[in-house]
């Protein structure tokens, strides 16, 4: 299996071994667009992996920061409480570049820019920019892909 997103049509496909798409799913990606450096908020192009899976077993819904679990349930009542917060939810997968100096290490380090493949408000848009980085997904989506992939499943993300 591997992974590959497309930023112009806001798209994640899930690619099997035989070279076929066994799953398509909408995302959101950076509003800011797409760019490598520490603190663009951009969405980072290029050969990655899936470095870790956080999350498993937890509820859908779970607020997730700094990869840990809140103890919230994602709610509209508590985005109201919060409306600045950028929900991360459900799952994260977490994204480490593989091509030196261009998404990986230095300025450039996917994983240090914590870039994640993550759960968000179902009422979140798809299919249009608007995370500060991020591959959001619905979160039903999200947990489909979650169960497919491994640790190490290869990630390219082209414009």
């Amino acid at each position: 299996m591997r992974i590959h997103i497309s930023i112009e049509q806001q798209q994640l496909d899930l690619i099997n071994d035989e070279d076929k798409v066994v799953s398509s799913y909408l995302i959101s990606s950076a509003r800011n667009g797409i760019g490598q450096q520490r603190g663009s908020f951009c969405t980072p192009l290029g050969k990655h992996i899936i470095r870790a899976k956080i999350g498993d077993k937890q509820p859908i819904n779970t607020v997730f920061i700094k990869r840990r679990p809140t103890g919230e349930i994602y709610t509209p009542e508590l985005a109201a409480r919060y409306p600045g917060r950028d929900w991360i939810l459900t799952r994260i997968m977490w994204l480490s570049g593989c091509e030196i100096g261009f998404n990986r290490l230095g300025l450039v380090d996917t994983m240090r820019r914590y870039i994640y493949i993550h759960g968000s408000p179902d009422s979140a848009e798809m299919g249009k920019p608007g995370s500060i980085g991020c591959i959001r997904m619905h979160n039903g989506d999200l947990l489909d892909l979650f169960n497919q992939v491994s640790i190490g499943v290869s990630v390219d993300i082209n414009h």
